[in-house]
């Protein structure tokens, strides 16, 4: 079994990138299946407690003011086509980013979850003297000019795990903070000196990537399971949504264009020279010749575009999908149900 410490910077990374959620679902196994124990020292959990507001908002607000000013550059820079098509993916970004708020939620909770089964760990008056004497001598993590007594604490606490450890249990260290805990004048994914004596070729490993260390674990079902959870489906993009509702719109048009055909061969529809309103009598329909000529000439276009293989005749069934799929549609963008007008 290995027992894993993850730095707060992992876990946060985790929390605000919606594509870290296959590696958190391969997370989730591992510990379900006993193959690892999380070790989580409260100040990791504070540090996250903290932080997870700041999190679901910042991955909406920075991200909005971005688009927003990219928008405003192309709208005063762009020009012709590609311009068109800047805006168009720049639009599909806004319309997602609410789901990326609600991705961050999601993976907040399920993170709190591993938190909830971890082994969570004190600091302990011995972490505290330790960490202090670390920046007496000015030894990393306090070879740079910042405040890392925190990490400190943190590399001191899985100092005390490895001495406590009965015989068999292997260890993993994982942190994205490289200039604190990696090697300073060589691979980063190496530790700095300074923590030598905490790390080793077999039972105590050193990563500064999380998925690395959980291959270390199990290579094949790691790789099985990555695969497996990154097999997600993506949200529609705004641009698609559109297009589906032009194109659902088309063939609604379409087909009432087709009846109103059928009506005016059968004379129950007469094509006058100008229509007259109110008309003289209610019960006589007529239609503008102007009118059913621009009419016909769209119909033509709707045949050149989707084809007339694509355009019914529908049974009930079928006209009932095209209608429910448009209602949806447009209530996905604000829309009241069952707003059908073309």
């Amino acid at each position: 079994m290995f027992k894993l410490l993850i730095d707060t910077c992992v876990w946060l990374d985790m929390a605000k990138d919606h594509q870290q959620q296959a590696t958190i679902g391969v997370l989730e196994e591992l510990v379900r299946q006993k193959q690892v124990t999380l070790i989580v020292p409260t100040i990791v959990r504070d540090e996250f407690t903290r932080n997870k507001a700041r999190i679901v908002e910042d991955s909406q607000r920075s991200l909005s003011s971005t688009l927003k000013r990219a928008k405003q550059a192309v709208e005063l820079l762009g020009g012709g086509k590609t311009k068109r098509i800047v805006l168009e993916q720049l639009s599909d970004l806004d319309f997602r980013l609410p789901s990326m708020g609600e991705s961050a939620i999601e993976s907040i909770g399920r993170l709190e979850k591993l938190f909830d089964a971890a082994e969570m760990v004190g600091v302990s008056d011995a972490v505290k003297l330790r960490a202090a004497e670390r920046a007496l001598a000015k030894k990393a993590p306090f070879h740079t000019q910042r405040n890392s007594m925190a990490d400190a604490m943190l590399m001191e606490i899985y100092g005390d795990m490895l001495s406590a450890a009965n015989r068999g249990l292997r260890f993993a260290f994982v942190t994205h903070n490289t200039k604190d805990f990696s090697h300073p004048n060589a691979d980063h994914r190496l530790p700095h000196p300074d923590f030598s004596n905490y790390f080793s070729k077999i039972k105590s490993l050193y990563f500064i990537k999380l998925t690395e260390a959980l291959k270390r674990v199990q290579p094949v079902m790691v790789s099985d399971l990555m695969m497996e959870h990154e097999w997600t489906e993506e949200p529609r993009q705004l641009s698609e949504i559109l297009d589906s509702i032009e194109e659902l719109i088309d063939k609604v048009w379409y087909n009432r264009h087709q009846i109103r055909r059928e009506k005016i061969e059968c004379g129950l529809i007469k094509i006058v020279a100008k229509e007259a309103y109110p008309a003289r009598d209610p019960r006589e329909t007529t239609i503008q010749r102007d009118i059913w000529e621009g009419a016909k000439k769209s119909a033509r276009k709707v045949e050149k575009k989707y084809g007339l293989e694509n355009l019914g005749p529908w049974d009930d069934f079928e006209w009932g999908m095209i209608n429910g799929k448009l209602s949806a549609l447009r209530w996905a963008l604000g829309d009241e149900w069952d707003m059908l007008d073309t």
